[in-house]
């Protein structure tokens, strides 16, 4: 998972909520008739309260906008935001901190007018030079989804508000200036001297988001305030405050909904869900999304450095039982590792299926009969850790031996970068969503070659993969049809090799309190709320 960490005791829980509860109680009287002509409140601040996201994992795991790549994404598209938006629905683009934006005829120039007058969280203006340096920062530093901007050649300050972007190939650049990660306008200038990442990482923001950090704790919550001089301003109903809680418990975090304690749960197991479904003050939302969990296989560790083992455990996974009997039929099995809704995916791919004769068939050819093997998995998530389970008494039908781990996302993660192959893990559970709307975060992240291991925890190389996914890459602004082929190329390299599998594209099954107006879900930026675009009811 691009995603973290502690056990969050019920009394802090507690504690908090009443603090917050006196915080929206002051204000809850000041929602109605308290707007000038603006669609400001009269003092200019939300007057709507505070909105409290339960998430089962710890929230921030990087804090600096040039590398975040985790579950922060939640957080940091309310405290920083991008030049544009993408709208999965209608595949278009909303203007955030550009007014508007062209690009040359043959694509390789792109120029951007950007808003007067916002404002950082530091007090100073965004200019064209300040959102200059946050991308060349950003691509200096090389971290996280930095790769999104190499398509980019140099970029130009025009004027002060004018910012001009050229193509080293014809890109499409409204994808990568809209991405969830990487692609963070912030006063450079100010962070560096007050000591950059460090001060970043003491929980301070300097975006033009409209909200800010007020505190951290870290494993437990984060508590974001509205920033006053936002630029796009406040209503009066806007939430004041925006909680962000690490609840791992699925049963702490199903009666705090049902109390009203929450006003946003992202994931929740099945058969709480199905609990929930006649509540009078909840709804639940269900809607497609571009993730999908992921199992890497150990490539460079017997026996699953053959592919044919490989194979073998692929047909050895119930799918529809995982499907249907463990997400309540909220996913469905993927085709390739691009998932659907998302453009490079293909019906046309094979699958896995569930055929435990042949995966005894290929092992028998492979010469393996039995073997210890252990998975990880996110502590905290249900579904994982059910699938898992089901994992382990399907293997053993087919003579392994399945350890289970239950682990943090940062312990996971450093576990499978361990430089001894032998000290890794055999097989892996990470959750992949896009860092932006292109099939090239899937394809190159998760499976390309790599020098220092980030996220191929698979381990595989494969140079005629890496060609076909590199020229669709450089294509897709261009000719998008034959980039598609060359990812569905790409992709039967995959199925052939089984290096992963992706188990399944998720539908996103979201709580909501009925008190949460507004809400949209935007596969794009995946368990992203848009606290602004939110009010209270």
């Amino acid at each position: 998972m691009k995603g973290n960490k502690k056990i969050w005791s019920l009394l802090v829980s507690l504690s908090l909520l009443v603090f917050l509860a006196a915080c929206s109680g002051n204000s809850s009287s000041s929602t109605e008739g308290n707007e000038n002509s603006n669609g400001k409140s009269e003092e200019g601040q939300p007057k709507g309260g505070v909105a409290i996201y339960g998430y089962h994992d710890d929230i921030m795991t990087f804090w600096d906008p040039s590398d975040s790549y985790s579950n922060e994404i939640v957080a940091m598209n309310n405290m920083y935001e991008t030049l544009l938006r993408y709208d999965s629905k209608t595949e278009t683009f909303k203007n955030i901190l550009a007014e508007s934006y062209e690009v040359s005829d043959d694509g390789l120039t792109w120029t951007f007018k950007l808003r007067e007058g916002v404002k950082f969280h530091t007090g100073n203006e965004m200019t064209a030079e300040s959102a200059k340096a946050s991308f060349e920062r950003t691509i200096e530093r090389g971290k996280g989804a930095a790769f999104i901007w190499d398509p980019v050649k140099e970029i130009n300050v025009k004027d002060t508000y004018t910012l001009e972007f050229v193509l080293s190939y014809p890109a499409a650049l409204d994808t990568i200036v809209s991405s969830g990660y990487a692609a963070f306008v912030f006063d450079v200038k100010a962070a560096e001297e007050n000591g950059g990442e460090d001060w970043f990482n003491e929980g301070n923001s300097a975006g033009t988001g409209p909200y800010m950090p007020e505190k951290w704790e870290r494993g437990s919550q984060l508590i974001l305030t509205a920033f006053n001089e936002y630029w796009a301003g406040w209503k009066a109903e806007n939430y004041q405050k925006v909680a962000f809680k690490t609840i791992p418990e699925a049963n702490t975090r199903l009666q705090m909904a049902q109390a009203g304690e929450l006003q946003y749960i992202s994931q929740m197991p099945n058969e709480l869900i199905k609990s929930l479904k006649d509540s009078e003050n909840l709804t639940i939302a269900e809607t497609e999304s571009f993730q999908q969990l992921v199992m890497q296989f150990n490539t460079e560790k017997e026996p699953l450095n053959n592919p044919k083992v490989r194979q073998a455990l692929g047909y050895a996974i119930p799918y529809e039982s995982i499907i249907k009997e463990i997400l309540g039929d909220s996913a469905t099995q993927s085709f390739g590792n691009i998932p659907k809704g998302l453009w490079g995916h293909s019906g046309d791919l094979p699958q896995f299926e569930y055929n435990l004769d042949k995966a005894k068939a290929l092992l028998k050819e492979a010469g393996v009969d039995s073997k210890k093997l252990t998975l990880t998995y996110l502590s905290g998530d249900e579904d994982e850790r059910q699938i898992a389970e089901l994992m382990k008494i399907e293997l053993a039908k087919i003579g392994f031996d399945l350890e289970i781990k239950g682990m943090l996302w940062e312990a996971q993660w450093d576990l499978a970068k361990s430089s001894n192959p032998a000290d890794r893990q055999d097989i892996l559970f990470m959750y992949w969503w896009p860092d932006y709307a292109d099939p090239y975060s899937f394809m190159k992240n998760l499976y390309g070659s790599e020098e220092e291991v980030v996220f191929n925890l698979a381990y595989f190389k494969n140079e005629q993969y890496d060609k076909l996914v590199d020229e669709a890459q450089k294509i897709a602004g261009v000719d998008r049809d034959k980039a598609i082929e060359l990812y569905k190329q790409a992709q039967q390299i995959l199925f052939d090799e089984a290096p992963g599998i992706s188990l399944y594209d998720k539908k996103y099954v979201r709580v909501l309190d009925n008190s949460l107006g507004g809400y949209e879900d935007n596969p794009a930026y995946p368990n992203v709320v848009f606290s602004h675009d939110t009010f209270k009811k």
